[in-house]
């Protein structure tokens, strides 16, 4: 399928893991892509893997103005404008209890989850022809999650600010999120070393995620194919969310 075949997309935090699994399949469908990341090692790396006539690399920081006006402004000059925006940067530098969180932590956590999704969003529809654009949330913003509770507190305000630019936005632009639960990626990796059978084993398809399983659900909020959906957080959780826990 070319179901992004000349459109563009910009694709935040996406030197690896989830973001680069994105990139890579809506480059695989067609598209152009911008890639961002705080690794410019790594977003080299990246983008001559995508392949460099249909993939470009601006390397910064998430919760930057200027990166995110440079990106931006990249995707016009380089591919001709914005069609599709991925928000899937995203920072977890406290773990342990909720009320013994450093709030310096917390406020950086913010800035990072939430804001600066608000502010990529609010920089790519300055382009004027942005159609889609998906949130990286997580399962952790739909319950108790011990451990990572205020990464979990600030995906559940990602959530619903989705819900709110959604119904700001339309009709001109769909807003959706999707919630993976744990995937495997540097970034989770404490979440399962040295014990991934036993993660594995509380997830009913028996597996934990890769980056891919959630590339594909990503695709489809993006594409014309889920055209009347928009508001919505799709869990893509190897149906975790349905195994009661007593």
């Amino acid at each position: 399928m070319q179901r992004f075949a000349g459109r563009v997309a910009l694709i935040t935090g996406a030197s690896r893991g989830i973001g680069f699994a994105v990139a890579r399949r809506l480059v695989d469908e067609g598209a152009s892509v911008v890639v961002t990341g705080r690794d410019e090692e790594a977003l080299k790396a990246a983008v001559a893997e995508l392949g460099e006539e249909r993939a470009a690399g601006v390397p910064g920081k998430a919760d930057d103005p200027a990166h995110r006006d440079a990106a931006v402004a990249h995707a016009a000059e380089r591919f001709g404008g914005l069609d599709h925006l991925v928000n899937n940067a995203g920072i977890n530098p406290a773990y342990g209890p909720l009320t013994g969180i450093d709030f310096d932590a917390a406020r950086k956590i913010l800035e990072v989850n939430v804001l600066a999704a608000l502010a990529w969003t609010g920089a790519a529809l300055k382009g004027g022809r942005l159609k889609s654009v998906v949130n990286m949330a997580s399962i952790a913003g739909t319950a108790a999650s011990p451990g990572i509770g205020f990464y979990g507190i600030s995906k559940a305000a990602l959530i619903n600010q989705t819900q709110q630019l959604a119904a700001e936005l339309a009709p001109a632009v769909r807003v959706n999120a999707l919630a993976p639960a744990v995937v495997k990626s540097r970034f989770s990796k404490a979440l399962y070393e040295c014990r991934e059978a036993e993660a594995a084993a509380a997830y009913p398809l028996a597996r934990l995620g890769e980056p891919e399983d959630v590339a594909g659900p990503a695709a489809f909020l993006l594409s014309d194919d889920a055209a009347w959906i928009t508001g919505q957080t799709i869990l893509v959780d190897g149906g975790a969310s349905a195994r009661l826990t007593w």
